[in-house]
């Protein structure tokens, strides 16, 4: 199966995300990146449910493209109308493409504190279990304080990278009921 991801980070695109789609597909996958955010794929101008229209026009643009399906995610970044208009992207039947759209609560950044083994393996020091990752109001700063702490040598990407590799599937359900769970499943699904 043919899968365009897009997502908004750099840590995102620089394996992580492909390390948690791989691990969650029950099919092989050709894997294509890009950015939400490019400038040259617009989203219909005017007031009201932008994210709704920018993965309305990834779908169309991934099915330009002759993917098969599309992995689409976005940070709610404290905005929770990003939930609702993602959730009805994934339902709308404007475009019978297979999708997996997912928003992760706060950022992507907090997926990654949610399995403080995997923290352990990959940073090389002890990391104690996080507070609620959904909760947490600067995910993006505790993985960065984490990683300096590290003695091993790593862009904050590469430490995204081999955490979303090693992590416990189920613990980051578990951890991120409202952002990474949904998505899971709806990966799975594809």
């Amino acid at each position: 199966m043919k899968v365009l991801i897009v997502s908004e980070g750099k840590h995102e695109r620089c394996g992580a995300i492909q390390a948690l789609v791989t691990r969650l597909a029950t099919n092989d996958l050709a894997l294509d990146y890009d950015r939400v955010s490019r400038p040259d794929i617009h989203a219909h101008h005017g007031k009201g449910r932008g994210y709704y229209k920018r993965a309305l026009r990834w779908l169309f643009e991934a099915a330009k493209r002759g993917h098969d399906a599309l992995v689409l995610v976005i940070d709610e970044d404290g905005r929770s109308e990003r939930v609702e208009q993602i959730n009805q992207a994934q339902k709308t039947e404007l475009n019978p493409l297979r999708r997996a759209f997912g928003v992760a609560i706060r950022t992507f950044d907090a997926w990654m504190l949610a399995d403080e083994e995997a923290l352990t393996e990959v940073l090389g020091l002890q990391v104690q279990r996080q507070s609620d990752p959904e909760r947490e109001r600067d995910p993006k700063g505790v993985c960065k304080d984490l990683l300096d702490s590290s003695p091993r040598p790593m862009s904050q990407s590469q430490m995204y990278a081999a955490v979303a590799d090693r992590t416990s599937i189920q613990r980051l359900e578990e951890r991120c009921p409202r952002g990474f769970a949904p998505f899971a499943g709806r990966v799975r699904a594809l």
